[in-house]
């Protein structure tokens, strides 16, 4: 690409790994990147923070207005007017079932602009049905280039329709410096800062939403399996978050006589969450189904050892066996158990696995996104632009809401 193109990035509202791969893409002198989210209000306000200043254009469509309030067809004209102002050489859209993407996507093919789709699907995250399927194939062939997390993620656009040479890694990316720094300045800070906490001298730290997927009702019923293991010197339990089922979860972990073993400090903000990381011994994730799972970016930025539930999208890429940590069936509170006990024991030089998390996890950096994002780009821009069928058309506005 000869001159900086301009880039425009569709989201639905922005949170802080966002931010962190739009800083890393504005450094670099042979992009233009500018995000178009569509409200600044996120499901989850934990997750939001204040927008950082550096480096790019920010435009918000719906101030202040929730997603669910916003108007099929007030958003596709309101998405397509601004397109149109700020005409980009090419728009980023996340995945296939966010309408804001389909909406990207059909005003990219009305007006000849390449699409750049941006997934963490794989084959293998939810039951897929023929019908979808052929759908899915229709939308990702109209996709110009893809970024994509890692292999899994190649493998199933590639079943989609998208050709290996279109396709590059290192999308789910996390400001790994702030979590590093935040992991190294809680550890100089010591027992002052642990006792501020209250936190354990030892605990397996564990991060997400109380819903159904993220398994923490299998993760309480491991651990209690691996105190019964009878480890020398077993460590606690710290599980951040909140949601529909803490009380439930509040339940289970008392009628498993964990109630001194576990702690349930409720959510923590982006700031917060760095001195839990770096105080923490080892980093836990038991999902039952995860497109990839970012806290354990996070986690291995920190310098933390992992166990991560096979059924992660990360588990592949991120998790060599033996080396940063392990994998567990996210369905088998014993498999889970015996993980922990291995950590625990004398088998594992927790430092060394720690670094190895940290040296893992820099090629999952914002700077890794930027140069794929750019790779991609060059990729769109120098190729022949899809032909759209009616059928294609009727499709995509349909499924968009018009």
């Amino acid at each position: 690409m000869s001159a900086a193109p301009l880039l425009c990035w569709i989201l639905a509202s922005s949170v802080p790994y966002h931010e962190a791969r739009f800083s890393a893409v504005a450094e670099r002198a042979n992009l233009k990147i500018c995000m178009v989210e569509l409200t600044d209000v996120d499901a989850f306000p934990i997750l939001q923070q204040p927008k950082l200043a550096a480096g790019f254009a920010r435009h918000t469509l719906f101030p202040a207005t929730p997603l669910h309030r916003i108007g099929r067809r007030n958003l596709i004209r309101r998405l397509h007017e601004h397109l149109s102002a700020l005409d980009p050489s090419a728009v980023c859209i996340n995945g296939w079932s966010f309408g804001g993407s389909l909406a990207a996507l059909s005003w990219c093919l009305a007006n000849q602009v390449p699409a750049i789709v941006m997934s963490e699907s794989t084959a293998t995250d939810a039951p897929r049905h023929w019908w979808k399927e052929a759908i899915k194939r229709r939308i990702v062939r109209l996709c110009s280039a893809a970024i994509v997390g890692g292999a899994p993620h190649r493998d199933y656009l590639t079943v989609l329709g998208l050709t290996q040479d279109r396709i590059f890694t290192g999308y789910d990316a996390v400001d790994n410096e702030h979590f590093r720094g935040g992991a190294e300045a809680a550890r100089r800070a010591g027992l002052a800062l642990r006792a501020q906490l209250a936190l354990p001298q030892r605990y397996f730290l564990a991060c997400s939403r109380f819903s159904r997927k993220k398994n923490i009702a299998t993760l309480l019923r491991g651990y209690a399996e691996y105190r019964k293991l009878d480890p020398a010197d077993p460590w606690s339990l710290v599980v951040i978050g909140d949601g529909e089922l803490r009380d439930e979860i509040i339940a289970l972990r008392d009628r498993l006589g964990l109630t001194m073993h576990v702690q349930l400090p409720g959510p923590r903000s982006y700031a917060e969450l760095p001195s839990y990381y770096g105080l923490a011994s080892a980093f836990v994730h038991a999902s039952t189904t995860e497109q990839w799972g970012l806290v354990v970016n996070e986690a291995m930025a920190a310098g933390l050892p992992v166990l991560v539930s096979k059924c992660c999208g990360c588990a592949g890429d991120l998790v060599i066996s033996g080396r940063n940590g392990f994998l567990f069936d996210p369905y088998d509170p014993q498999s889970l158990a015996i993980a922990m006990a291995r950590l625990t024991s004398d088998q594992c030089d927790l430092p060394a696995m720690g670094r190895a998390s940290s040296d893992i996890i820099e090629r999952w950096s914002p700077a890794q996104f930027a140069e794929s994002l750019f790779s991609a780009a060059s990729t769109a821009l120098a190729s022949k632009r899809p032909a759209p069928s009616t059928v294609d058309r009727l499709l995509l506005k349909v499924l968009s809401g018009r």
